[in-house]
């Protein structure tokens, strides 16, 4: 497990999205621990009574050539509303990186991403990864609708992105799995990496596993200290209790208890 760091982050830029979500830009050390996709930071919110634990938030990209890091936060209480107030100059506190990522495709292989709603916010820095080790990537974006889909276009650069929207308000219309590439082009993919509501997880896992393709999924369990001393994020799995935190945020779904049928090891 990489080294971890309690750090003041300098904010670089707020970048509004909708009304719901927003992304932060904070400057890294040149010297900062590396950063896994999938990982995630614990942050600190100033100036909030109400707020008294960190807030988990996923690593949503990785600059390592500028030294910056992005964080696509979904505003969901007092906490995340506070950080959507944040100006450049200010500063954030927080605990950096945690948790157990995302492995990666060799090169060559095929692969597919997946992300539903705010679900994405993991997968672009994976994206760039995979990209980076020769992976040929294809992305799914899913959500109600069109104020669902997150930075799209950012993905476009660095794979073929597919959009499915229910309303039809922008790409296709129909469930994420409606796809092609969940469908007879599944076995085509040598892994499937997934995050977003549980229901789509589980959907785009038995998919998966019924095809004989390796699939990881990224859990957004409610966390508290980060650190797995609170046992709140607690998942069941096969071989027993894990903490998300710890052990995840990353799984093999066929790990984990009750969300695939027929289990089978990919090794």
């Amino acid at each position: 497990m990489n080294k971890k760091s309690k750090a003041l982050l300098p904010v670089l830029k707020n970048t509004k999205l909708n009304s719901k979500h927003f992304v932060l830009t904070l400057q890294l050390s040149a010297d900062h621990p590396e950063i896994w996709p999938g990982q995630f930071v614990e942050v600190l919110v100033e100036g909030s009574p109400e707020t008294f634990l960190r807030r988990p938030i996923s690593v949503h990209d990785v600059n390592e050539k500028n030294h910056t890091l992005d964080l696509l936060v979904k505003i969901v209480g007092a906490g995340t509303g506070k950080l959507s107030n944040l100006h450049e100059g200010d500063h954030v506190d927080i605990v950096y990186p945690l948790g157990h990522g995302f492995s990666l495709a060799r090169k060559d292989q095929k692969v597919l991403l997946a992300g539903g709603g705010c679900g994405v916010a993991p997968m672009l820095y994976l994206a760039r990864k995979l990209r980076e080790a020769g992976a040929d990537c294809c992305v799914a974006i899913g959500g109600k609708t069109s104020a669902d889909i997150l930075t799209a276009d950012a993905y476009s650069k660095l794979a073929q992105v597919a959009i499915l929207t229910e309303d039809g308000s922008m790409g296709d219309k129909g469930m994420i799995t409606a796809h092609p590439w969940f469908g007879a082009e599944l076995k085509s993919f040598s892994k499937v990496y997934v995050c977003g509501p549980d229901p789509m997880m589980k959907a785009i896992g038995q998919l998966a596993t019924d095809a004989g393709v390796y699939c990881e999924v990224s859990l957004e369990n409610l966390m508290a200290c980060g650190i797995g001393s609170c046992l709140c994020c607690t998942v069941s799995t096969h071989e027993g209790n894990v903490r998300a935190c710890m052990e995840g945020p990353v799984f093999d779904v066929t790990q984990l208890k009750d969300w695939t049928h027929n289990p089978v090891c990919h090794g």
